[in-house]
């Protein structure tokens, strides 16, 4: 179009090129300015983190182990739970025995876990108080694992039973005609208190995982053993059961042997 003379095109700014990658309009700096001393400005650039962490700087690893010693599991998550490994153990079985096996083969590996967190809550780097530490800069003396039976089984009774029930067994009593067979008796055990036995498997003890439990931690601290589950119910303690621990022959032997050497 042509121009009539005196008069001059408006001027706009050019249009932006689309040739240039979209990222150069997309910043993750935001500028501000601060003000000096002198009264200039200069600006400069935040950052939002992409991570957060704690105020303490200090992630899972760095917790106490014994930090929940005194918490408590919620009982209804447990009896929902020991029901489906209940479930879990009656799929294919051929009997009562059978089923009772797959309780104990359940529990076995936990027992071995339980007796390393036993040990280490008996050091005193494993004791939540500060004054356990030795103030003369001594290495903290490891906890030893039992050598005689009567230290283990009262490690079974007043230290094992506490840490799963928080309440010790309710009695430990020894074979009058079997010197290597030992009875932990329960007269309320957790695992029976939700788990409704049929008449026809009256003979079952699903306490059988608290005594593979308790076979783990005696074959973990080099006793080896057979534990079982038995139903004694009376009429005032209708759920009561027996644990009865069988100690194998070279167990009895070297008990012996420590004993005439005077090893407690």
């Amino acid at each position: 179009m042509a121009v009539p003379p005196g008069m001059t095109m408006p001027s706009y700014p050019p249009p932006p090129s689309h040739t240039s990658s979209p990222s150069r309009h997309i910043s993750t700096y935001s500028m501000s300015s601060t003000t000096l001393a002198g009264g200039t400005s200069t600006p400069t650039s935040t950052t939002t983190a992409a991570l957060r962490y704690p105020s303490t700087r200090k992630t899972i690893y760095d917790r106490n182990l014994n930090r929940s010693r005194n918490a408590e599991l919620s009982r209804s998550s447990f009896a929902y739970l020991f029901m489906e490994m209940v479930s879990y153990a009656q799929r294919r079985v051929k009997g009562i025995a059978d089923f009772e096996k797959r309780l104990n083969e359940q529990g076995y590996p936990l027992g071995l876990k339980l007796l390393d967190l036993l040990l280490y809550r008996a050091t005193p780097a494993g004791s939540s108080s500060s004054s356990s530490t030795s103030s003369g800069g001594g290495t903290s003396g490891a906890a030893n694992r039992p050598l005689r039976l009567l230290p283990l089984l009262t490690l079974l009774t007043t230290k094992l039973y506490p840490l799963l029930f928080s309440r010790p067994a309710d009695s430990l009593e020894q074979s009058t005609t079997n010197p290597g067979e030992y009875m932990i008796i329960d007269n309320t055990p957790l695992t029976n208190q939700y788990i409704s036995v049929p008449k026809e498997m009256n003979q079952l003890s699903v306490a059988a995982y608290i005594a593979g439990i308790i076979e783990g931690v005696c074959d973990g601290a080099g006793f080896e053993c057979k534990a079982s589950a038995h139903n004694t119910g009376t009429d005032v303690w209708p759920n009561r059961t027996v644990f009865l621990i069988k100690f194998e022959d070279h167990v009895l032997e070297r008990e012996k042997e420590l004993e005439r050497q005077g090893v407690k």
